[in-house]
């Protein structure tokens, strides 16, 4: 096993440049980046100018102002060497600059970067703590009322996007009965509460986003295990536990209940991949100034150094997420032994 995970280490590398230079390449080709940006701007200004002054205004850049800004960019050379030049400054931890704020990328990442891994680890934890136990519930209850009813709000929470179940909340519970604010992470006095207060005031703006971020991520994970222990309950090691005088309890809380967490191990990796992508929808309409907004405002603006450096963390992210996937499926099946031949 310990071969099978070096290779998957190793296995990171090539994906990692795969990922980045499609999207790099990618960023290239796309009209529209920061030069065309400037040259619309410059254009507009000149217009403006022009109807100003009647007629006399400023003239678009020169050619050797053109030259210039490529030059800055990066875009007087191939893609490949460009690429391989900015990977080198990622391999020195340089995400370089943004072209829209005019600082290092990092510094726009950094500020955002706590409130999306608080956002993406906490819905990721109350997603796990609502599902597990609610689909071993409906499982053991297959046709019940609980089943029909519960199966009925999950549906409706997987079928309605997460934004639209935030504005509803905003309108009812923020809006109307005043039960909750209307958006930001914190309070304008923040600073000056206590420790515990702080921790109150985080949860107190949290409640509304964490329930618009869940809405999704609740139905597949419930269903998917709830799917998983009626598999394993109907399964013959299930009916021979029960017919050596286990209780139908302890058959399911020591053979299928382990066993039905294998699915959810798998999804685990692909959840540690999206903590920092989040909804920048949902971010928008909260006032949240996390990645998933920064990474949606950095495409409408061709800021293209900030894209790059979210998907090198996001890469890095999802990447690990996979690796570690494979480690709590071999914690749920003892059986598994990557990478060992039989």
């Amino acid at each position: 096993m310990q071969s099978y995970f070096l290779q998957r280490l190793l296995l990171i590398i090539p994906t990692f440049i795969g990922i980045t230079l499609l999207v790099f390449t990618l960023t290239r080709l796309v009209p529209g980046g920061p030069i065309e940006r400037m040259l619309a701007e410059a254009q507009f200004s000149s217009a403006a100018a022009s109807s100003s002054s009647n007629g006399f205004g400023s003239q678009s850049l020169s050619e050797d102002q053109l030259d210039q800004l490529k030059a800055y960019y990066g875009f007087d050379k191939p893609v490949v060497q460009s690429y391989f030049e900015w990977l080198w400054k990622i391999l020195s931890l340089d995400l370089g600059e943004s072209t829209r704020y005019g600082e290092p990328v990092w510094e726009s990442i950094k500020d955002r970067l706590p409130i999306s891994i608080f956002y993406g680890v906490t819905t990721m934890i109350l997603t796990y703590l609502i599902c597990i136990p609610l689909g071993i519930v409906k499982a053991i209850k297959h046709g019940a009322p609980f089943d029909h009813i519960s199966s009925a709000f999950i549906f409706i929470s997987y079928a309605v996007p997460g934004y639209v179940i935030g504005i509803a909340c905003i309108a009812y519970f923020a809006a109307n009965l005043e039960w909750f604010p209307l958006g930001g992470f914190v309070s304008d006095e923040f600073e000056y509460l206590s420790t515990w207060e702080q921790i109150k005031d985080v949860l107190y703006h949290a409640a509304l986003p964490l329930v618009a971020y869940m809405s999704g991520s609740l139905a597949v994970m419930t269903f998917m295990m709830k799917n998983a222990l009626m598999e394993n309950l109907a399964a013959d090691y299930v009916r021979t536990a029960t017919a050596k005088g286990f209780s139908f309890k302890q058959a399911v809380s020591r053979h299928a209940l382990r066993n039905s967490l294998i699915p959810l191990a798998t999804h685990f990796g692909q959840n540690i991949g999206v903590i920092l992508g989040g909804s920048f929808l949902i971010e928008k309409i909260f006032n949240i100034d996390g990645i998933g907004l920064l990474g949606y405002e950095a495409l409408v603006e061709r800021d293209y150094p900030v894209v790059m450096g979210i998907l090198v963390i996001s890469a890095i992210l999802y990447l690990i997420g996979n690796i570690l996937s494979d480690l709590c499926v071999a914690w749920a099946d003892p059986r598994i032994r990557f990478g060992e031949q039989k």
